[in-house]
């Protein structure tokens, strides 16, 4: 099955090297992508579309008899994931959540984060909750900051427009890590403004892989072996 990749941000295609090789072995042909604008000399002018279409352009070139494809997400990438799934519902076997949640028709994936010249850059480690940032030890957190490239704040603040409910049907899986099942169950039966779209989903399947917000950094043979359980 062809898996498409959509890292998270501050990070590139290359940030899921280390899970690759599970995937291949499990049979499947992994498309590790570098978001549109992730440290590029366009990146200032990079929208949220952009990033969408360009994925969207991606599994267009994929032959349809090999099958619906699954999407995976991480973090900030779990909303163009799942635009993807609303441009081509039926192209789409299943949504991996990785770290995040699908985000809504009008909403955006964080306009908190401070811009710098059009981007926004790594924040200092300070500036995260301390779950996020907990399994990263200093080695980990100084190779991370060593790799990060600058998200276009066009990414990050961009209202994201959807317009097939056919994306309700898409299965998705939300992978927990920073925050748990649990928590986010709860928000989903609150009608907490955060999760209303995931409240949208017809088929959703949570597990918890007690982690922070970038597991694939800290321990990526545990991503790896819940993606090929999760693909099947």
């Amino acid at each position: 099955m062809h898996v498409i990749l959509l890292h998270g941000f501050w990070l590139d295609g290359s940030s899921w090297d280390p899970v690759l090789p599970a995937l291949r072995d499990a049979g499947h042909q992994p498309h590790p992508l570098t978001l549109v604008g992730a440290g590029g000399a366009d990146a200032p002018g990079v929208g949220l579309r952009d990033q969408v279409d360009a994925v969207v352009a991606v599994l267009d070139g994929l032959d349809p008899a090999d099958g619906p494809v699954v999407l995976v997400g991480h973090s900030g990438g779990g909303a163009v994931a799942h635009a993807v799934a609303d441009a081509r519902p039926e192209r789409v076997a299943r949504v991996v959540h990785l770290a995040s949640e699908p985000v809504g028709d009008g909403d955006c994936i964080n306009d908190e984060l401070p811009e710098v010249d059009g981007l926004v850059p790594l924040p200092d480690w300070e500036e995260f909750d301390e779950e996020m940032v907990a399994d990263l030890d200093e080695a980990q957190r100084a190779a991370f900051r060593a790799r990060a490239v600058p998200v276009p704040v066009g990414v990050a603040r961009d209202r994201l427009r959807l317009g097939d409910e056919g994306r309700y049907d898409v299965p998705a899986t939300v992978i927990c890590c920073d925050i748990t099942s649990q928590m986010l169950r709860g928000w989903v039966e609150q009608g907490h403004p955060g999760a209303l779209e995931l409240a949208r989903l017809r088929d959703v399947t949570y597990l918890d892989l007690p982690a922070g917000h970038w597991p694939q950094l800290s321990m990526p043979d545990e991503v790896a072996r819940v993606l090929v359980e999760v693909i099947g």
